[in-house]
């Protein structure tokens, strides 16, 4: 089976780099019209659409802060005139935030990461819905993460909105599964991104982390640009409202593999 999205246009939040990069990487290899977006990195954004257009693929880079509703009309405004429409969103940009326990942790850098992980979210998925309720058609993919399931001490305010944006996507899915828009969540693990770099470069980290992981070893960010691109083609047509773990089973939880 051929993964095709000849003709879809589709936005990928924060694809200058890592996870967004390869599911950007991914859509346009399908065929789809990709809009590159970033928040800071322009060069990098710009990187990203040289290297589809290489690839005589379709993309083009578009800039805003998606925790701020009225930036985010004026993306999509962009995009409309760019781009005519939107069949595919990835609602993948994000921030894990400054590591701190509940109790000693700063109010505006809690709320920050919930304004980028769950708000962020929320307002390009209302942006991207005023455009494909009237045509009945599109798909809207979360990337959530395994700690949407999974406690992450000193994270909280990252866990709370993976775990929000969760129900976010099965609230949607339910409102929207009969006007013909799909709504789904993919949750990655531990994936080799520059995010995270200052584990897998460590190899005491590298060997922690991959015992953390069934599989034994860290994913690829091609592995979830693959499982991104196929759920938002008509392959994954009778699929929508539930989350797709991406974690080299993570979430077996392999300590246990041998007993309790």
């Amino acid at each position: 089976m051929t993964i095709d999205l000849t003709n879809r246009r589709a936005l990928v939040t924060g694809s200058s780099s890592g996870l967004g990069r390869a599911i950007a990487l991914a859509l346009a290899k399908a065929g789809a019209q990709v809009g590159i977006h970033y928040h800071t990195e322009q060069d990098a954004a710009g990187a990203v659409v040289a290297e589809i257009r290489s690839q005589g693929g379709k993309a083009q880079a578009f800039g805003g802060d998606i925790s701020d509703a009225g930036t985010v009309q004026q993306l999509f405004t962009e995009l409309d005139a760019a781009f005519g429409g939107l069949e595919i969103l990835v609602n993948n940009a994000g921030m894990d935030g400054r590591p701190a326990l509940c109790a000693d942790s700063d109010p505006k850098t809690w709320g920050k990461t919930i304004a980028v992980d769950l708000l962020g979210p929320y307002y390009c998925a209302r942006q991207a819905l005023a455009r494909m309720l009237p045509k009945k058609r599109g798909v809207i993919v979360q990337i959530t993460s395994v700690h949407e399931f999974i406690p992450w001490s000193g994270y909280s305010a990252y866990t709370t909105a993976k775990a929000g944006l969760s129900m976010f996507t099965k609230t949607l899915a339910q409102e929207v599964a009969g006007s013909g828009i799909r709504v789904l969540a993919v949750a990655p693990g531990a994936i080799r991104t520059p995010i995270n770099a200052n584990v897998w470069k460590n190899p005491q980290g590298l060997q922690d982390l991959d015992r953390k992981v069934a599989m034994g070893r860290m994913g690829e960010p091609e592995e979830i640009g693959q499982v991104v691109a196929f759920l938002a083609s008509d392959l994954a047509s009778y699929v929508t409202g539930t989350t797709l773990p991406v974690d080299g089973g993570m979430l077996l939880y392999p300590d246990f593999r041998h007993g309790g």
